[in-house]
């Protein structure tokens, strides 16, 4: 018995609005439609196999644009039809929708799903669009001051090029297409990345428990000052500070490893999906942290793969290079292995990783028992 999968699909007799399956199929990764088997994949018998072999064939040519091998098959239990469709490298429509094979299911992609569909068959990733009327003149002097400073300690760019001027600069890290700045140039440098891109800042609650908010801020601004401001705001206001002396000197020790904190923000700055409009979140409770940001998992990635040694592939490639020229993030993929030795090192359990609907959360817990 064989049970609906991400390519596997039963249907009983052969209906046109099926094309759409096909559609699915092709702008996902390729599959096999059965016509003529129940849903535990059971020959139903197809009366009118014959006659499909001939006719879906040619609706698909004149509906999608697409071409598919469709096989006749008898046995004795009866006739059925196998539809078999390839990926294709760009999109297909179904007069005028877009719809994508997800698991065993169908769905049409509207707004920001089809505009990140489209995006991804073009070979583009939503950070390295370019936008009109922004200029260099635009961008933050001050950020890239900043800039220049790490990027000079980490070693991770020529130092010569240190030297360029602004433009010079944007040019050797891929922030720019033509004469348009991309979308990352805008969040990394710009003094109000707001004004173009909805919902890119974060925001810090403190909870007595679910229901229960007590004070929140918000943190605006380009990337840069979001990445310094949201941890200096943490372990000024919302996270405590034992303190105690060595001789004359006072030793602050935090209630959890900076390092590891700072790794949870700049992970979700960096693969964060700035299209759907809503601010990375981070909720402070007495016995833990939660952050979260909007985002998905890469193709056929697991929780269970993150936590093994895995390669780098940022959602956002633009940004994530220009945080690594900077020092502020690697390229090996060590993030959660970093966060996960810091609580260890602090005497604090290993940090958690969920995904839940369209979010990744990573959860400090300041005790095993909690």
């Amino acid at each position: 018995m064989t049970a609906e999968s991400q390519n596997i699909e039963f249907k009983l007799t052969w209906r046109d609005e099926y094309l759409k399956w096909i559609c699915g199929f092709a702008n996902a990764y390729g599959g096999t439609i059965f016509i003529g088997k129940d849903d535990n994949g059971n020959v139903v018998d197809l009366k009118d196999a014959k006659k499909l072999l001939e006719e879906i064939p040619n609706k698909v040519r004149d509906t999608l644009g697409i071409l598919v091998d469709v096989n006749f098959h008898q046995t004795e239990k009866g006739n059925y039809i196998e539809i078999l469709v390839e990926q294709y490298p760009y999109p297909v429509n179904y007069k005028g929708q877009y719809h994508y094979r997800s698991g065993s299911t169908k769905q049409e992609l509207k707004g920001a799903a089809l505009d990140k569909f489209l995006l991804q068959k073009k070979g583009k990733r939503w950070d390295g669009v370019p936008v009109p009327r922004v200029s260099i003149n635009d961008l933050k002097q001050e950020t890239f001051e900043l800039f220049r400073k790490r990027a000079f300690r980490s070693q991770r760019i020529d130092e010569y090029g240190l030297d360029d001027n602004n433009e010079h600069l944007i040019e050797n890290l891929q922030l720019k297409e033509d004469k348009y700045l991309k979308r990352a140039s805008i969040l990394l440098f710009h003094p109000d990345p707001e004004k173009f891109i909805t919902g890119a800042y974060v925001k810090i609650g403190y909870f007595e428990s679910d229901s229960d908010l007590r004070f929140q801020d918000e943190i605006h601004g380009n990337l840069f000052e979001q990445i310094e401001k949201t941890t200096e705001l943490l372990f000024t206001k919302y996270i405590k500070a034992l303190i105690s002396y060595e001789g004359i000197n006072r030793v602050e020790t935090y209630e959890y490893p900076i390092e590891a904190i700072r790794e949870a923000l700049l992970n979700a700055i960096a693969h964060k999906d700035y299209s759907g409009g809503v601010p990375i979140q981070i909720s402070v409770y007495k016995d833990k942290i939660m952050i979260w940001n909007e985002g998905q998992l890469p193709e056929n990635w697991t929780i269970e793969t993150l936590l093994d040694k895995h390669s780098s592939k940022p959602f956002n490639p633009d940004i994530a290079n220009t945080l690594f020229r900077s020092g502020h993030i690697e390229s090996w993929g060590r993030g959660i292995s970093k966060m996960t030795e810091q609580c260890f090192k602090y005497g604090l359990p290993a940090p958690l990783f969920f995904f839940k609907s369209s979010g990744f959360w990573v959860e400090f817990r300041k005790d095993i028992y909690h």
